[in-house]
């Protein structure tokens, strides 16, 4: 019988965090985890709606942690990993970053169910998009098999002439990272039509229009700028871009693409 349940994860330095998690009915212990960041509305119980339907049908537990915003309020302290102090401009302890939740929530899920998997399919959307590439920064021994970030707002673009967060300048980011995280298994997803420029939620400070007008534009230059830094590095890129057709700001939408490339041989099927 397919199982869901939700509990208190507290097996890290920061605040206790409410997770929901999906195992299907014909689980293994050799069931592929994919773990799963909503977006800045915090509606975790939608995500997993979203996804325990996707995880039942290709066969994937799901794991969605809430990162309410009474305890990571602000965008410092949710998708940019609260790296920084608000008030110093300082680095944190890396114990005490919300990016450091993750591995030990993945080892708690391993044990939980009975898992025999050692690696995990890390997906965000819109603002859980952002704390996907950005994690891959700041955590590059993550046990993480593939990196799926969708639709994200804006991005810290892989170049250190460009400041933080917008760029890698004075990230505390080093050239031997950016290399590594260039080489990791990455497909960054875009909604076709995820090009409102009147969305409340979308950012439009001068340093964001830079990146482009809208979403999809934004995930482009994200993109083309990830292909600029591995030839400026002289390693592989390893990322691909997907492009979904008719899709537009909605984790359901993306969420339905996503679930193909946690299974290799239907990725190539939207990859551009």
């Amino acid at each position: 019988m397919a199982a869901t349940e939700v509990f208190e994860f507290d097996g890290w330095a920061g605040p206790a965090i409410e997770v929901r998690l999906f195992v299907p009915e014909d689980a293994t212990p050799a069931t592929p985890v994919v773990i799963v960041i909503h977006g800045w509305s915090r509606e975790a119980r939608r995500y997993f709606n979203d996804w325990r339907k996707l995880g039942e049908e290709h066969g994937f537990n799901v794991v969605v942690p809430h990162f309410k915003a009474s305890k990571f309020p602000g965008s410092n302290e949710f998708n940019q990993g609260h790296v920084f102090d608000d008030s110093t401009g300082q680095m944190r302890s890396p114990e005490e970053w919300t990016f450091a939740a993750i591995e030990p929530l993945f080892d708690d899920i391993v044990e939980r169910i009975g898992s025999t998997e050692s690696t995990y399919t890390l997906f965000g959307h819109s603002a859980g998009s952002q704390f996907v590439h950005r994690f891959l920064y700041y955590v590059p021994g993550a046990r993480v098999k593939r990196y799926l970030a969708a639709n994200a707002g804006w991005y810290t673009l892989p170049d250190f002439d460009v400041a933080y967060p917008y760029g890698l300048g004075d990230s505390g980011v080093s050239e031997e990272q950016l290399a590594a995280v260039l080489r990791k298994d990455v497909v960054l997803l875009l909604g076709r039509e995820d090009v409102d420029r009147n969305d409340p939620d979308l950012r439009k400070t001068p340093e964001a229009d830079a990146q482009g007008p809208n979403r999809f534009a934004r995930g482009l230059t994200m993109f083309k700028r990830a292909k600029a830094a591995a030839e400026a590095q002289g390693v592989e890129l390893k990322w691909r871009l997907a492009i979904v057709d008719d899709a537009s700001h909605s984790n359901a939408q993306m969420a339905q693409a996503a679930a193909g490339f946690v299974d290799d041989n239907s990725a190539s099927r939207i990859t551009r």
